[in-house]
């Protein structure tokens, strides 16, 4: 038998403890970056211990931290994953101008530029049911005090501060993991991409603000990979760009603008061993119609010139799942493994073990099972409730089990 390992894609349901405390802390002057605490340190080191101790007992093979690290002060909240960079970065403060209210943007071919949030594709095609709270598509949270957003406004840098909050997530991680008895782990970490996506009032040009991030990154890849864990770095822009972006670009310009971010990403890592290094990539994590995502089959193979060994993708959501077979004609290199999403963030409903099974061995078949690693979609933290979503990862473990027994 083979056994076929699975892990999830970041953030996990946060502690009701974890939230409240989040949200209580005070401010710096900045207006974004919270301040720290002792008492405040505490409920997050026990939390980590706890989420981590949890996917041991439910199988997880390969953990994370659950992003515990990535302040949420809010049960709903689509980007922790994100917005934690606030607060390690230099040259951000408050504008009021963000990339939801900023002036929509218009692309030329050969000429890229990212629109507004407001002004996606996908958005305009469905605007009520974007603009209608009870459909579950808006990405607003419960408590909208704590949605802020700055914009660069200097230059931008990994902060003393940053280098402090991501060795704080090391040492809990590291504890944990020792604690719960594992091996090995990951944590999560934003793409240069991603980083870039924040409004720019500083630099004035795209690819210099690019090339920025890949420096505001570096130091903490190298931190964690330093303490021998790995990183899973995170890039939804890669395909959920193409959304907004308007009009529609060609797939060849498209392809050529996200070229970009796939090198800015290599030279961020350069140095750090492969098999340290995890890519994610998806759609966006909104519950909304996504008729205008791009097809994975065009981005796969540029996907793959990341110089990772673990690739992290969309696969089990009604708009993707049919994607699996990309995999017949795309040629995984002998020492990459994927991680495709088997179980989803988008719906309710609890995948049954059989299907999960299913779902892997679509994929086994065709790259070996040893080459599989059965993930989640996208982190399932603040998007399903913490209920769903453990009973999600107990029905990936359970299906995976199933999985492996016919390797």
């Amino acid at each position: 038998m083979t056994e076929i390992l699975t892990t999830h894609a970041g953030s996990l349901p946060r502690t009701q403890e974890l939230i409240d405390a989040n949200y209580n802390r005070e401010l710096e002057a900045d207006g974004f970056t919270p301040k720290k605490s002792p008492e405040f340190e505490r409920i997050l080191a026990d939390a980590v211990d706890g989420v981590v101790a949890r996917q041991k007992e439910i199988g997880i093979s390969v953990p994370g931290d659950g992003e515990y690290g990535k302040a949420m002060g809010s049960a709903v909240n689509y980007g922790s994953w994100w917005s934690y960079i606030y607060d390690r970065t230099e040259g951000l403060e408050l504008t009021g101008t963000d990339f939801f209210n900023a002036k929509p943007q218009r692309s030329e071919p050969g000429k890229i530029v990212l629109t507004s949030f407001d002004d996606r594709r996908d958005r305009s095609l469905f605007p009520g049911a974007y603009a209608d709270p009870i459909t579950g598509v808006p990405t607003t949270n419960d408590k909208p005090e704590t949605f802020i957003i700055p914009a660069a406004t200097g230059p931008v840098a990994f902060s003393e501060l940053g280098k402090d909050l991501c060795a704080n997530d090391i040492r809990n991680f590291s504890h944990a993991l020792e604690k719960s008895g594992y091996e090995k782990g990951y944590l999560s970490t934003l793409s240069p991409g991603s980083g870039a996506r924040i409004h720019d009032e500083y630099y004035g040009d795209p690819d210099a603000f690019l090339d920025a991030w890949v420096e505001v990154m570096r130091p903490e890849y190298k931190a964690i990979t330093d303490a021998g864990i790995q990183i899973q770095i995170d890039d939804p822009s890669l395909a959920e760009n193409f959304d907004q972006i308007n009009p529609e670009p060609s797939v060849e310009d498209y392809l050529a603008f996200t070229k970009k971010r796939v090198d800015a990403i290599n030279r961020a890592i350069d140095g750090i061993p492969r098999e340290l290094v995890r890519l994610h990539t998806c759609w966006g994590s909104w519950h909304g119609p996504h008729v205008t995502d791009f097809e994975f089959k065009y981005l796969a193979e540029l996907m793959l010139e990341v110089n990772a060994k673990y690739y992290s993708f969309e696969a089990a959501n009604v708009r993707h799942e049919h994607e699996w077979v990309v995999w017949k004609d795309v040629t995984l290199p002998e020492d990459r493994v994927i991680v495709p999403g088997i179980v989803s963030h988008s719906t309710n409903v609890v995948e049954h073990p059989e299907l999960v099974a299913q779902r892997i061995e679509r994929f086994a078949d065709i790259v070996g099972p040893e080459r599989v690693i059965a993930s989640t979609d996208c982190g399932l933290g603040g998007r399903i409730h913490p209920e769903i979503a453990w009973a999600k990862l107990e029905s990936l473990v359970e299906g995976a089990g199933i999985a492996s027994a016919k390797y």
